[in-house]
């Protein structure tokens, strides 16, 4: 190889150039809208495109691979799920305050349902596309750019006559920056950029009394009203939204909450979303408000119906749907575009007055080429008007020419060589003929008809009109105050035509607050089976079925509602859970398993003892690990608000064996793996914090561990199993702590 063909280059610097030739193709030419149109390359194109096939918002309606596939082939190289994905969105009322195409089809819908295929669905142009998006292309008012192979032209902007970066809003994530503007009321906006042009000092505090704030094609609540000047006057910040509810009376004394209308950024699959956060409100307990829920929405529009209970507040209860749920939300703005080929945050004054300087750039070339098309014009007219008054002249000349170019050069420059003549006077009349070369081409190349009188008539008509044409174009592009009212009217136009009401609210809401309904404290029994499923039982329920729930369920525990249940584990671990958020159930009901509702984790860890946190608060408990460390702990130690903590220091490769929570226990007796017994008083115990490792309880031999312990009180006589042997343990030699014990063989 030729080293002179190898290009020697740090690669850090390679890679820095790459990145960023990449990012600003993604920045300028994908994801970010140009601020003079609105639109993003993929929109334009496709509009351009369909323009160009003729699919008229008169004319049927074309199928959408048809229209994807040729925007991709001449325009957008770019994949055809892109491409057909922008269209669609163009085609959505739910998410463009002015659609831009008109869909024939599933375009999709509002609950995030998505668009048939490209091969079912049909589309055309939207009235307003053509005529305020496309209408003025054939008049040379923008430039055209060759294409990505450069085998067509394309517009590099369309010369689109309304704010459509404000009126439709857009989003886009492009490398490094994001930008999300929120649709407009198009009448608001055409009224803003109406005062704008009669004021152009004029503040954004100013043409808010125009532009309100934003208008979302789903409705709903602006509840920051106080915070918009902010937000339009630098072009970023966040806009609070709020569904609409109604409450509707049932029989019965019930109310319904009813959600007519959803926040924006609801659209799509975050509805279903929010139907499970308000039923997942229910079975957290949350709340205990709701009976049922329903999406009756459709066509007309949305309905999702929340049943409450008789004695429930709807009002505190909508207010629980605004803290926990999105019927409250965010929307983050952010009004980036493309101005002067860069990206660029923008204020409301900015993009006004961007759009507006659009505007007369756009109408300064179409009636400056309107213009010279009547100058034209006039200058044919003229001709044959002058041509009329000679014409018995004009015929003379053109029977004695031998062919055209000498006529032409007899009407241009009056050269009458090689011309038969009938009359001397015509020759000398002809040599006085100054016929430019447009008029003299127009003379030669009509017809005859035109000599009628009528006809003659007309064209003097005609050419009082293109004087009146030619005064008002030039009128239009000598005084700024007669185009700025060329673009009032036609923006006028576009408001009476188009425009609608507002469909979002903007107000100043309150703060929503959930006041939680006092729950009546009663007692209730955890019961959890040796499968770990757990739940709880009213008391009566317990006291009726004693003896069935003491044989079916391996824990028992008295509790109050209000109150937590702690398990401590082997692995020296307490794990917290809240009594409500067990079910509650009858005693045959299965319950859920207890690692649903904490930390516990059944597979690596075992539960040595559950207790009520009212118990632990008024009781001592005794630690007991494998390796023989004891101590006694005060149970108020475990009143924590986190749902795990450490219950007990453990050394390495121990673990929790035993613990209880000391009555009138006098005595303790440890057993080991290998058939020590060790008896001695509990009071030898210290009592220490949870966080100590304790004392140990008695010797063990290399190998040995403790396995079981016991407890006894002064007056027992208590028997257990070891073996084939039963053992009365206050049997036991009575001994010191940290002893060896008894050996009993099994």
């Amino acid at each position: 190889m030729d080293d002179n063909r190898i290009i020697k280059t740090e690669y850090s610097e390679e890679m820095q150039k790459s990145f960023i030739d990449y990012a600003m193709s993604v920045i300028i030419a994908r994801a970010l809208p140009d601020i003079r149109d609105g639109l993003k390359p993929v929109q334009r194109r496709t509009l351009y495109d369909m323009y160009e096939l003729g699919i008229r918002y008169d004319r049927p309606y074309r199928k959408s691979a048809r229209i994807v596939g040729d925007t991709m082939g001449k325009y957008h190289p770019h994949g055809d799920s892109s491409i057909y994905e922008a269209l669609v969105v163009m085609t959505q009322d739910f998410k463009r305050g002015l659609p831009l195409i008109d869909g024939h089809g599933n375009f999709g819908n509002i609950e995030g349902d998505g668009a048939a295929a490209m091969r079912y669905t049909e589309a055309r142009l939207q009235k307003i596309t053509q005529e305020a998006f496309l209408a003025d292309l054939d008049k040379d008012v923008v430039d055209f750019v060759p294409n990505f192979d450069e085998t067509e032209k394309e517009p590099c902007v369309l010369p689109v006559k309304i704010p459509n970066f404000l009126v439709n809003g857009s989003e886009g994530i492009a490398v490094g920056m994001v930008t999300s503007t929120p649709p407009h009321n198009l009448g608001e906006v055409i009224d803003a950029v109406k005062a704008y042009m009669l004021n152009e000092d004029i503040t954004t505090r100013e043409l808010m009394k125009y532009i309100k704030g934003p208008d979302f094609p789903t409705g709903g609540i602006v509840i920051n009203k106080d915070e918009l000047p902010e937000i339009y006057e630098t072009g970023t910040g966040k806009i609070k939204l709020r569904g609409k509810v109604e409450f509707e009376n049932v029989r019965g004394g019930r109310t319904n909450v009813v959600i007519t209308e959803i926040p924006y950024t609801m659209i799509g699959a975050n509805i279903s979303k929010f139907l499970t956060d308000i039923a997942a409100l229910s079975e957290t307990k949350k709340t205990q408000d709701i009976v049922d829920i329903s999406n009756q929405s459709s066509k007309e529009g949305i309905r999702i119906v929340i049943e409450l209970k008789k004695d429930a507040d709807p009002e505190n209860f909508v207010n629980l749907l605004y803290k926990k749920t999105r019927l409250e939300d965010t929307f983050g703005v952010n009004m980036l575009a493309i101005a002067d080929g860069r990206p660029e945050t923008m204020g409301l004054k900015q993009i006004i007055k961007a759009c507006v300087d659009f505007q007369y750039q756009v109408n300064t070339r179409k009636y400056r080429n309107l213009l010279a098309h009547e100058m034209e014009r006039k200058e044919i007219q003229e001709g044959l008007i002058k041509a009329c008054n000679v014409i018995d002249l004009i015929i003379e000349i053109l029977r004695g020419s031998r062919d055209r170019s000498m006529a032409k050069a007899c009407l241009v420059e009056g050269k009458t060589e090689g011309i038969k003549f009938k009359y001397k006077e015509s020759r000398i009349m002809a040599e006085q003929l100054a016929f430019t070369e447009r008029q003299a081409n127009a003379i030669l190349e009509m017809r005859l008809y035109r000599l009628i009188g009528l006809e003659i008539e007309a064209l003097i008509k005609e050419h009082e009109e293109t004087m009146a044409n030619i005064y008002r174009y030039e009128d239009i592009l000598d005084r700024k105050d007669s185009m700025a009212q060329v673009i009032i009217n036609e923006l006028e136009a576009y408001k009476k035509e188009y425009g609608r009401k507002r469909r979002t609210l903007i107000e100043n809401g309150r703060e929503a607050v959930y006041r939680e309904k006092e729950l009546e404290e009663t007692e209730v029994f955890f019961v959890m089976d040796r499968f770990g499923y757990a739940k709880t039982i009213d008391s009566s329920t317990y006291e009726r079925n004693k003896e069935a729930a003491d044989a079916e369920y391996k824990y028992v525990i008295p509790c109050k509602n209000t109150g937590k249940v702690c398990l401590f584990t082997d692995s020296g671990q307490m794990h917290s859970v809240k009594v409500l958020d067990l079910p509650a159930g009858k005693l045959r009901d299965k319950g859920i398993p207890i690692d649903n509702v904490s930390n516990y984790n059944s597979e690596k860890e075992d539960i040595v003892y559950i207790a009520s946190q009212t118990e632990l608060n008024l009781r001592q408990l005794v630690f007991v690990t494998a390796k023989s460390m004891v101590k006694i702990v005060d149970g108020g130690e475990f009143d924590v608000s986190k749902r795990t903590v450490a219950a007990t220091r453990l050394n390495e490769g121990d673990r929790l064996v035993s613990v209880v929570s000391l009555q009138d226990q006098t005595n303790i007796i440890l057993r080991s793996k290998e058939g020590y017994f060790l008896r001695f008083q509990i009071e030898e115990i210290s009592q220490m914090k949870k966080t100590a490792v304790g004392m140990r309880g008695m010797k063990l031999g290399d190998k040995d561990s403790v396995e079981a312990v016991y407890y006894t009180a002064a007056t027992d006589l208590t028997f257990i199993e070891y073996g084939s042997r039963n053992v009365m343990l206050n049997s036991l030699k009575l001994a010191k702590r940290d002893g060896k014990g008894t050996k009993i063989r099994a």
